[in-house]
C-alpha cells in the first residue's frame, strides 16, 4: 500500500486502474509559495519541486507518491483558471499554439525522496474560435476549473489539438508508467 499525497481525480482514477493499492492523504502545502521561491527556474523543475514537497509533507509508514503538473505556453506558464473568465482568456492565448505539459512523480519514503521523474508532453492546439470557447466552457466549465490547461483529454478537452506528442498518462497529469517501474522496483507492486 501506497499513500497518494493528493485530491486529483485523474492520478487516483490511474491508480485504481493500474491495480496499485493506496489511500489518498492530500498534502496541506502552499504551493504558490513554492514557485515563487522558483522564480526564474524551467515549468519542469517546478512540477518537480512541487511533487517533492507533496512526498515529503506526508508523514507515513508507506512509501508517499507526490504528482504535480504545470504547462507552459510560448514561455509563460499557467495555473488553473481562477474563474471562467480567466479559462476563456486562457483558451485564446493557446489557440494555434503548443502547449508544453510538464507532469512530475516523486515517491519519499520516512520524509526522504527516494525516486522522481519528470516527463514533459507536447499539445499542439488549434485554431479555437470565440463560438467553440463559449461553447466548450458552457459544456465543461466548471468540471475543468480545477485543470492546469483548462482541460481533461479524456472529456472534451479532446477538441483543443490536432496533435499531442508524448505519453498519455502523462497528459492525464502523472507519468504514471515510470511510477510503476519504481513500485516494482521498490518491492511495493508485484514485479
Amino acid at each position: 500500500m501506497i499513500v497518494l499525497a493528493s485530491k486529483s481525480a485523474s492520478r487516483r482514477a490511474m491508480l485504481e486502474a493500474a491495480g496499485v493499492a493506496f489511500r489518498c492523504e492530500p498534502a496541506d502545502l502552499d504551493e504558490r509559495r513554492i514557485e515563487e521561491e522558483a522564480t526564474g527556474a524551467a515549468p519542469g523543475e517546478i512540477a518537480h519541486m512541487l511533487a517533492e514537497a507533496k512526498a515529503k509533507a506526508i508523514d507515513a509508514r508507506e512509501p508517499v507518491l507526490g504528482s504535480d503538473s504545470l504547462v507552459s505556453v510560448a514561455g509563460r506558464r499557467f495555473d488553473k483558471p481562477a474563474n471562467r473568465e480567466d479559462a476563456a482568456r486562457h483558451l485564446r492565448f493557446f489557440s494555434g499554439r503548443t502547449m508544453e505539459l510538464h507532469s512530475a512523480a516523486a515517491i519519499a519514503r520516512a520524509g526522504t525522496i527516494i525516486w522522481s521523474l519528470v516527463d514533459v508532453a507536447r499539445l499542439h492546439v488549434r485554431e479555437l474560435s470565440e463560438e467553440f470557447i463559449a461553447d466548450y466552457l458552457d459544456t465543461e466549465w466548471p468540471a475543468v476549473a480545477g485543470c492546469v490547461g483548462v482541460f481533461r483529454i479524456e472529456a472534451r478537452g479532446v477538441h483543443l489539438f490536432e496533435r499531442i506528442e508524448g505519453d498519455h498518462f502523462t497528459v492525464l497529469g502523472m507519468p504514471l508508467l515510470p511510477v510503476l517501474g519504481a513500485l516494482r522496483d521498490l518491492g511495493e507492486i508485484p514485479a
